[in-house]
């Protein structure tokens, strides 16, 4: 994200601000300000008296604030860090008295994760003014594969799309989840060398043949045989592969099918902005848009309805994993 980056470049340039509160659903670039504070503001000598991490679980507006005013013990600044403060939501309010006039010689970093304060309210306002207020928003699942290849980019690692789309099916949107895999990978890979669905496979333990991935590919390709063997590998690895995740991204994909029949404009730039996807992946809509007309694709999205329900319980009778995994390709096939 563009704005975490220019906060991280002001404060290697000494442009800090007194407040820096971080807010949002994504916790990953709120953690990496707050440690990118904690391990380059002071030094390491100045660190022991000037500065101090406390807990929203822990502690309450008035004692961050008493921390806050204290001055620094031979040193320029003194940095206190609010971890988990969203434990402070009923209070945090309080906090904008210290605000209007916060000490000059403090540097207090506020983690709100998963929250976000009002923006309607004076808080938000008064730290606009003194301070930084950053909002730390989740990805949506078509934006994390590009967040993927442009964080490896950086640092000079390039990956194949499938790879990136491998990642990402089987690890979500936590951003932190995947900057903790990625980061195994280049104990690993030569920076001239690609990663790969095999590398990915080899090092972090995702089967490069048995996934939702592979599933979809499969199905789009109207592949009996290897839907039913993923389909099989799914039943007997149930708590690897649980049913809601496979019924859910199949009824997305049968939705993306279903948009890009209605499509006038088919070039792969145009596809995949309109279906958000990366550009590498439209010719498998376009495979599937043969396989599926688009009376098809309704009826089956209507089927994988019923079977998400039935996954949940709503009548289902007990059904386990194998036996509604056989019913969603008697479905779909």
């Amino acid at each position: 994200m563009e704005e975490a980056k220019r906060i991280v470049t002001d404060i290697k340039n000494g442009q800090v601000k007194p407040i820096y509160f971080l807010m949002g659903d994504e916790p990953y670039y709120i953690d990496k300000i707050t440690d990118f504070v904690a391990s380059n503001v002071l030094t390491e000598a100045e660190r022991g008296f000037n500065q101090m991490v406390v807990y929203g679980k822990d502690t309450s507006i008035d004692e961050i604030v008493s921390h806050a005013k204290r001055y620094p013990m031979m040193a320029e600044h003194q940095v206190v860090i609010v971890k988990e403060a969203q434990h402070l939501s009923r209070t945090i309010e309080n906090l904008a008295s210290y605000a209007e006039n916060p000490q000059p010689t403090t540097i207090l970093v506020v983690g709100y994760k998963y929250k976000k304060i009002d923006k309607r309210k004076k808080l938000y306002k008064t730290v606009q003014k003194t301070g930084v207020i950053f909002e730390s928003k989740k990805l949506y699942e078509n934006q994390v594969a590009d967040w993927i290849r442009r964080v490896l980019s950086g640092k000079g690692y390039r990956i194949a799309p499938k790879a990136s789309a491998l990642l990402v099916e089987f690890l979500g949107t936590d951003l932190s989840k995947i900057n903790n895999e990625i980061e195994k990978l280049f104990l690993v890979v030569d920076k001239q060398q690609e990663i790969t669905s095999q590398l990915i496979e080899q090092h972090i333990g995702i089967s490069k043949d048995f996934n939702n991935f592979e599933l979809k590919k499969a199905i789009g390709e109207r592949d009996v045989l290897k839907a039913t063997r993923i389909v099989n590998y799914f039943g007997e690895n149930p708590k690897d592969n649980p049913f809601v995740v496979t019924v859910t991204l199949l009824h997305n994909f049968f939705a993306q099918l279903l948009q890009y029949h209605g499509l006038n404009d088919r070039s792969p730039k145009s596809v995949a902005k309109v279906l958000g996807i990366n550009p590498y992946f439209v010719n498998e809509y376009a495979v599937a848009s043969n396989n599926y007309p688009m009376k098809r694709v309704s009826t089956i999205i209507s089927e994988l309805r019923s079977l998400d329900l039935k996954g949940k319980g709503v009548g289902s009778q007990n059904m386990n994993q194998q036996e509604l995994l056989k019913e969603l390709l008697t479905a779909i096939f």
